[in-house]
Parts: structure tokens; C-alpha cells; sequence
């Protein structure tokens, strides 16, 4: 596939998590992704990352991924993006605080056939809990 759909399929991505539209996601990975960054509780393939974002909207309703920066080559696509949500739903065990959030993260993709096949990635999970009220190094 060209760099271009590889593109658009990274743009599916960011429309399914932004709408809610999350079985849109069996259209952007591979049945046997490997997720080399994997939250502990999400499982396999693209039912993993349903799993993940549905309980992250189920927290931060109006969830929203902006893409900041893109680059990409023939089977990679690399992405700086930033979330912003507002906590309306237990997340991680914390019960809702109303607190609006806004965390930076990165992901690499590799493509094959127009579908992610192998991914790295992550979100400023600290940021996000101090934006809550919570803060794990002084609680550690």
C-alpha cells in the first residue's frame, strides 16, 4: 500500500476514537497486531483497542486525539498527537473529578496492506493523574 493510504488509515483511526465509532477500528489494525505498548488490561487485536478506548471515552466522554505532527514512509507512519478530555467517569480507579485533561503522546505504525500490523506508542499517563488531583510519586 502507498504512504498516502497508510496515511488515511492513520486518519481513520483518530475519526474512530474522536466519534465513538470504535468497530471502525477492524478496519485500521490487523487481526494479529502486535502492540508493543499495550495497556495491561486490553487485549488482542483490534477487540483490544475497542476494549481501551471504550472504557476511555466511558471516563473522558468527550474524548479527542488532535494529530500535531506526522511523518511517514512507505510502512511507517509516526505521529505526535494530543488528548483532551473531561473526567466524567471512574478512570483507573479514580472516581470522576469533572477535571478537564490535556496529555501529549507519540505512536509509530507499521503498515501491511493498509492495516497496522505492529505498534509503539503512549500518552503522559502522568500528566493525565496529576491533572486529576493525583499524584503517584508522592503516593508511591
Amino acid at each position: 500500500m502507498s504512504q498516502q493510504e497508510n496515511i488515511a488509515t492513520t486518519q481513520r483511526l483518530g475519526e474512530a476514537i474522536n466519534s465513538g465509532n470504535l468497530n471502525a477500528l477492524h478496519e485500521v489494525f490487523s487481526p494479529t497486531i502486535i502492540d508493543r505498548d499495550p495497556d495491561p488490561n486490553q487485549g488482542a487485536g483490534p477487540e483490544g483497542f475497542i476494549r481501551f478506548f471504550t472504557g476511555f471515552r466511558a471516563a473522558f466522554p468527550d474524548l479527542s486525539i488532535r494529530v500535531e505532527q506526522l511523518v511517514a514512509d512507505d510502512d511507517n507512519v509516526a505521529i505526535a498527537y494530543t488528548i483532551t478530555g473531561t473526567h466524567q467517569g471512574e478512570f483507573l480507579g479514580i472516581p470522576p473529578t469533572g477535571q478537564p485533561i490535556k496529555a501529549r503522546g507519540v505512536q509509530i505504525a507499521r503498515f501491511e496492506q493498509g492495516l497496522i500490523v505492529e505498534r509503539w506508542g503512549g500518552s503522559d499517563q502522568l500528566g493525565i493523574l496529576q491533572q486529576l488531583g493525583i499524584n503517584p510519586i508522592a503516593a508511591g
